[in-house]
């Protein structure tokens, strides 16, 4: 009876610190694309260039790219409690210091900083993840958090938009500045797991575990490998996100606010794709998750393709859901399989490595597509087709994972939590 209270507690404890991640990284997203919701009003009222309008949105992208290594080195360092409440802690105050921005370098300076404090999150909160849950539910957990990106992405202009016609800009800013200091009480008292508790008093009687040199995680092939899946599959996405409004407007001379409801649709299917994935690689794809991942990216390649050929608004919007919808399932296919094979200790510089893969071409991918349409003198076909051989080279890239040794290492890390569960 002992046992099924404990039992009944952790599981109740778990599921409350993942719904507490869940609703940090929707909060994360939110606060992400508000500056873009903004940045036309910021560009009057500052008196703004598009030029530099768009190194603004860039320094964030550049900050939060360089941070995702050094975010997973401090979560191994200093645990996930400390890096979690650090990063929200600090790009809510800096949200909140945005809209007192009264220059263009001040922004970019707050903004960078914004970065550094966002970049912290993405390691600390998925390695969080594993040590609250069981090894079964490590892929099905990753899964569904990494879904909460397009829940934000999908939330931000319905929350976003209203604050900023109510409150200004600047308003609007420190309305959700303050909303995620807020929420960093709320994590403090509910989003603490037991078993980070029990390591930060360890650590404190001078009881410290296994480190190993961030120098020899970086060394290890199959953590880049998933970094190129990644960076390919995030290239298709942060490239239709920056420019697919543009190409709708001034190509197919589309007005938005005339297709409204289709605007959330590939946020929607990515969405659900990130949730499916972890039911499809416990059951249907269990010990061949490889062959989901690389499935997911041929896919991804092929209807990234029927955009690149399709003539038709209705082509290019059913085209693209399907793209966003497998790219999302081979994305978050990659980062649930990466979290069943890396040992706790040095899961956080793990993942941090990988995800920055995918934050580096939220960098890349706007800037590239940005230089194809102009050396083309505005044909978007060079841009889509840079999209197709990005979505192709992460399908021969998940070629070159090793099931053997996928499995290999499964097998280790699992027999490895279960020592730890019954040491606890």
């Amino acid at each position: 009876m002992e046992s099924l209270s404990t039992g009944v507690k952790h599981n109740w404890k778990a599921a409350t610190t993942f719904v507490m991640l869940y609703v940090g990284y929707v909060v994360c997203y939110i606060d992400r694309s508000a500056m873009n919701i903004a940045l036309s009003y910021i560009g009057k009222d500052l008196h703004l260039s598009t030029v530099t309008l768009g190194v603004v949105s860039s320094a964030f992208f550049f900050s939060y790219a360089l941070m995702q290594i050094p975010g997973g080195w401090l979560t191994d360092k200093f645990g996930t409690v400390p890096t979690v409440t650090f990063a929200i802690a600090m790009w809510s105050v800096f949200t909140v210091m945005t809209g007192l921005a009264w220059s263009l370098v001040s922004l970019v300076l707050i903004r960078v900083m914004f970065g550094i404090g966002e970049g912290c999150y993405p390691s600390a909160s998925m390695k969080q993840v594993t040590e609250s849950t069981t090894y079964k539910q490590r892929s099905q957990a990753t899964a569904t958090l990494i879904s909460s990106n397009y829940v934000g992405a999908a939330l931000a202009p319905m929350l976003v938009s209203p604050m900023i016609a109510y409150l200004g800009w600047r308003g609007a800013f420190h309305v959700m500045g303050i909303i995620g200091i807020l929420f960093v009480v709320f994590y403090l008292l509910f989003g603490r797991p037991k078993k980070q508790a029990k390591k930060e008093e360890e650590k404190a009687q001078g009881i410290e575990h296994n480190k190993v040199p961030l120098i020899k995680i970086i060394g290890r092939p199959i953590v880049w490998q998933f970094f190129a899946v990644v960076f390919g599959l995030s290239i298709v996405t942060k490239g239709l996100d920056s420019w697919m409004p543009t190409y709708l407007l001034q190509v197919r001379h589309i007005d938005l606010a005339g297709i409204a409801w289709m605007v959330p649709l590939p946020s929607i299917a990515a969405g659900i794709g990130a949730i499916a994935t972890g039911f499809l690689m416990n059951s249907v794809f269990k010990g061949k998750e490889k062959m989901l991942i690389a499935a997911s990216c041929l896919f991804s390649t092929v209807f990234m393709f029927g955009l690149y050929e399709s003539k038709s608004l209705s082509g290019v919007i059913i085209f693209e859901t399907l793209a966003y919808l497998c790219k999302s399932v081979g994305f978050s296919g990659s980062f649930a399989l990466f979290a069943q094979l890396m040992m706790k200790d040095t899961y956080g510089s793990a993942i941090g490595v990988v995800n920055f893969g995918g934050q580096l071409s939220g960098f890349l991918a706007p800037i590239v597509i940005g230089i194809l349409v102009s050396l083309f003198k505005g044909s978007y076909a060079p841009a889509f087709l840079f999209l197709v051989i990005s979505a192709a080279a992460s399908f021969i890239m998940s070629l070159t994972l090793s099931s053997k040794k996928i499995a290999k290492m499964k097998d280790e890390v699992s027999r490895n939590q279960q020592l730890e569960e019954v040491g606890n």
